[in-house]
């Protein structure tokens, strides 16, 4: 999908490559978007604040006047979203971190989560800076039970049968924020960005996923390239301009 911010309501996507097979994408160039999170040894930020504050970051970028029109990132981004939409999350701390921030890029904050978006790049084409960052390592916890979400918000719903490292929920959970990204108006984005973005990031329970898989919402269907079988049900886009 290809789409730049022309002032009018953007079509809704047909061929949204979490939905179904698609060969063009595949012959396409492939690109990346990179993630960084900041793992600190003293204080690493919980697991649900690292899920949202990544999935807050897609947002960000999808949204920056960089990323639109003849933006300085306009080109990479319609380029990556021309072709599969891979994300990649590495970790870094200390000096690592801040090299990583000396690269154009977007810095969002969590309640205590630090995560950092760069303009994708081809796959085999990492900025140094980043290309030495470790992939795995990204095991974080949450000491208790997040709190209940606001359903009067959106909600990115995982799949309670899956067993995702943090990073790779991490990746899914920015996956399903644009995916309903793209399906929401003109309208409804500026709203959102308005309210800084604010989501939750929930594991739902085995009954609620079975309903949510029949909700007609935003699914996200997993390539299968790490973790997890290619075709798997990932997340689901729980956004309230999109409930029927």
């Amino acid at each position: 999908m290809s789409s730049e911010n022309t002032g009018t309501e953007p079509a809704r996507p047909a061929d949204s490559p979490f939905r179904h097979e698609n060969r063009l994408r595949d012959a396409a160039p492939q690109f990346v978007l990179p993630l960084v999170v900041r793992i600190e040894k003293a204080e690493p930020p919980t697991r649900t604040d690292a899920l949202e504050t990544a999935a807050r970051a897609v947002l960000e970028i999808l949204g920056d006047e960089r990323s639109v029109g003849e933006g300085e990132w306009a080109r990479a981004m319609r380029d990556w979203q021309d072709a599969r939409i891979r994300k990649v999350v590495r970790r870094a701390r200390g000096a690592e971190w801040r090299r990583a921030c000396t690269l154009p890029g977007i810095t969002v904050t969590g309640e205590r989560a630090e995560v950092r978006v760069f303009p994708p790049v081809p796959l085999d084409g990492w900025p140094k800076e980043l290309a030495k960052l470790q992939v795995s390592g990204t095991d974080l916890d949450d000491p208790a039970p997040p709190a209940d979400p606001d359903l009067d918000g959106p909600v990115l719903w995982l799949s309670p049968d899956l067993d995702m490292s943090a990073g790779k929920a991490m990746a899914q959970a920015g996956h399903g924020a644009q995916l309903a990204w793209w399906e929401l108006s003109e309208t409804d984005r500026k709203a959102w960005r308005t309210a800084g973005h604010r989501l939750s990031v929930r594991t739902a329970d085995p009954a609620h996923w079975r309903a949510l898989t029949d909700s007609g919402l935003p699914v996200v269907r997993d390539a299968g390239f790490t973790e997890i079988a290619p075709g798997s049900c990932t997340v689901i886009a729980d956004h309230p301009a999109l409930r029927g």
